[in-house]
């Protein structure tokens, strides 16, 4: 049913060993290689696919961010769909990206 969504994924890993972004670098890496489109942001990173690809995703992050040196993460994530069975990040940023209005 919901051919493409957006999820904006927040990972906020916590390690007595590790920094934060040396564990959020491997993460970001993860998306990179995924086949997904994705865009990194200061706070999160938009991820856009199919609901359920997008789900395994955030599983393997998961997992490679305690494979990573997290001893624990808290992780937000935003979903938006469409009835349309379509987003994309683009519809969202276009006006931003060519100094709109």
């Amino acid at each position: 049913m919901f051919e493409q969504v957006n999820v904006a994924i927040q990972v906020l890993p916590q390690s007595g060993t590790k920094a934060p972004y040396v564990i959020i670098d491997r993460i970001i890496q993860h998306i990179q290689q995924s086949g997904l489109r994705y865009r990194v942001c200061p706070f999160e990173t938009v991820v856009e696919g199919s609901f359920d690809a997008i789900m395994v995703l955030i599983r393997e992050i998961q997992e490679i961010g305690i494979q990573a040196g997290a001893q624990k993460m808290l992780t937000n994530i935003k979903i938006e769909i469409h009835a349309s069975g379509q987003v994309s990040i683009d519809d969202k940023m276009a006006k931003y990206e060519k100094g709109g209005d």
